[in-house]
């Protein structure tokens, strides 16, 4: 069973020393530090970043330093051969700029500039980036804030800071290219997200979109077009580890227990199809479906559901639910990116955290703003500590990963892993502080099963919305925070003003007294959309050098100035202003692969 598309996927990052290029003394004195540099990145890279599969993120250094254009050549020539799609250029010293530089104009890159006064690897660095932008090739610029004496081999730590940064960026838009957003179904109730535009995808992310009607879910069941065992496997699965919960629905609208039962059935082979149309399934061919065996190569997709297909047949909360969490029938495993409602653009943000963090993403209505004052007016409780300044209620008509319940713990904190340090212990956790419930009839007349479980608090977490401007194009907004918890009482309270059975994250954003972060109003009245992607931890300085590389510019973060890395070019469209430079910045230079 193949997990996802990136299950063999690994794009390599290719280490390039370059050097002063003349002989005679001057290269020779410095071909062995130059090489020790381009090694140990290459062991740091190696032994911290890891691919969606769990692997090492392999490098591939040149074979000899680059002091010229022959040289420059013949590392492009290796690296197309060994796949690499990410590039970072090492020095300790001065080399010939524009002679050295990598010039494929789709590969990200970054040069560090050795600080040490023995030789001027800080000249070379200012001076290629001179190159880069005046070619119109952005480049990152890595310089370490202290000097360092001329044999220390060792990597200061602002300086691996940056060097991992770009690699994450760098290789989220290497996964990215040349997979699919599936589009399973159109438009939902009008969402202008599920509104699908395929030259964002193909222009901004390198990534073609794919579209399917929704009948070929009908089609699929009718015809038995899924893997039978593995059905049967599943619905078993279900029957032992999703607790059903409260029926909420009056007893005019509640369904019978034959209809629930059939609603469980379909809801798993609702969940296998979308696997299989996402990422194909050999077991298919051997059953004599061979087109369908091959899948839609996609790295993330979409269910329209609401309203035609929910008002027939039942909803795409369990397929949604357990495909985006790290564990199902087939035990731990890579999550799959799927959206509610089909809204491609929450999707791509989803996509961009879990490149970036290997986790799980929780797909969340930006619900509700609760004031400190509207809090205590309605449940007598005075918000304190974090939520003194008031609350976000993160809640879906949709499920989310249930990896997002907080159960996986490090050092007894709540955290959400990577796939492959997730215990059974762990999952089975996740699992049972999840209840299912009958959805509520007069939402879903075609039934199916809706998530509800509470997340923990004490968990740091980013969330992030793309948009689409007309005029502008994309642009992407950001807000680190934590997730908290109330009491009981007072989350039962406010749970029980909307549908208790969603599931709810309390989310308070990082705000600062001032612009779209000065309270936590301020930052739900400026948010772009109906829709968020939550990722476990602060990850928004990685997001925008992600953005950065696809000339994607942020409107609105609360990320440090200090944290913010983008490509050196980015300061000549201004210095006093990081948020306009952006947005000129991603202007001139265009998506990256228009």
């Amino acid at each position: 069973m193949k997990q996802s598309v990136f299950e063999d996927i690994c794009p390599k990052i290719g280490i390039r020393p370059t050097i002063d290029g003349r002989l005679g003394g001057v290269r020779e004195s410095l071909e062995r530090q130059t090489m020790d540099k381009a090694k140990s990145t290459a062991r740091l890279i190696s032994s911290t970043l890891f691919y969606p599969n769990g692997k090492p993120v392999e490098c591939v250094i040149a074979d000899t330093c680059i002091g010229g254009v022959a040289e420059a050549m013949a590392c492009a020539g290796k690296f197309a051969r060994e796949g690499v799609e990410v590039s970072l250029t090492v020095t300790p010293c001065w080399c010939y700029g524009s002679e050295t530089m990598d010039m494929d104009p789709t590969i990200p890159k970054a040069v560090w500039g050795f600080n040490g006064t023995e030789h001027p690897g800080a000249v070379y660095l200012a001076a290629v980036l001179a190159s880069h932008t005046q070619k119109g090739l952005p480049a990152f610029g890595i310089y370490g804030h202290d000097v360092q004496d001329g044999g220390d081999k060792t990597i200061p730590a602002d300086v691996e800071e940056k060097i991992l940064r770009f690699c994450r960026a760098g290789l989220a838009v290497a996964l990215m290219r040349g997979k699919s957003y599936l589009s399973m179904g159109g438009v939902s109730m009008g969402i202008a997200g599920s509104i699908v535009d395929q030259p964002f995808f193909e222009n901004y992310l390198g990534m073609r979109v794919e579209t399917i009607d929704m009948t070929e879910f009908l089609r699929r069941m009718d015809k038995g077009i899924y893997d039978q065992a593995e059905y049967a496997k599943a619905i078993a699965w279900v029957k032992r580890n999703c607790s059903e919960g409260k029926d909420y629905n009056s007893p005019k609208t509640k369904r019978s227990r034959k209809q629930l039962n059939g609603e469980w059935e379909t809801s798993v082979k609702m969940s296998l199809i979308a696997r299989d149309l996402m990422v194909g399934n050999p077991k298919l061919a051997r059953m004599g479906f061979g087109e369908e065996a091959y899948g839609h190569n996609a790295a993330v997709s979409g269910f329209q559901g609401q309203r035609q297909w929910t008002d027939y047949q039942p909803n795409g909360d369990f397929l949604e639910a357990i495909l985006n969490s790290s564990f199902d029938w087939n035990g731990i495993r890579a999550p799959y990116i799927v959206a509610t409602e089909n809204d491609c653009l929450n999707g791509a943000s989803m996509l961009f955290g879990y490149l970036l963090t290997n986790t799980a993403q929780i797909f969340a209505d930006v619900r509700t703003y609760w004031s400190p004052d509207a809090v205590k007016r309605v449940t007598g409780h005075q918000l304190s500590g974090a939520a003194s300044g008031g609350i976000l209620h993160l809640i879906n008509s949709g499920p989310a990963t249930l990896d997002g319940t907080g159960q996986q713990e490090c050092d007894d904190q709540p955290v959400m892993k990577p796939f492959w340090e997730i215990t059974k212990a762990e999952a089975k956790k996740c699992l049972a502080a999840t209840t299912w419930h009958p959805s509520i009839t007069e939402y879903f007349p075609g039934g199916g099963w809706s998530t509800r479980y509470l997340t923990r608090g004490r968990m740091p977490a980013t969330i992030c919305r793309l948009n689409l401007v007309k005029g502008l194009g994309p642009a992407l907004q950001i807000a680190e925070g934590e997730t908290i918890e109330l009491p009981d009482k007072v989350h039962a309270i406010l749970d029980e003003r909307t549908n208790p059975t969603w599931p709810t994250t309390w989310f308070v954003p990082r705000t600062n007294g001032s612009g779209a972060f000065r309270d936590g109003y301020t930052v739900m009245n400026n948010w772009g959309a109906n829709h968020c992607s939550m990722s476990y931890g602060h990850i928004g300085a990685d997001l925008i050098s992600l953005a950065s590389v696809l000339r994607i510019p942020i409107y609105m973060h609360n990320i440090p100035e200090e944290s913010l890395f983008r490509p050196s070019a980015w300061n000549a469209f201004g210095t006093a202003d990081r948020e306009g430079a952006d947005f000129r910045a991603c202007a001139n230079f265009g998506p990256l692969y228009l």
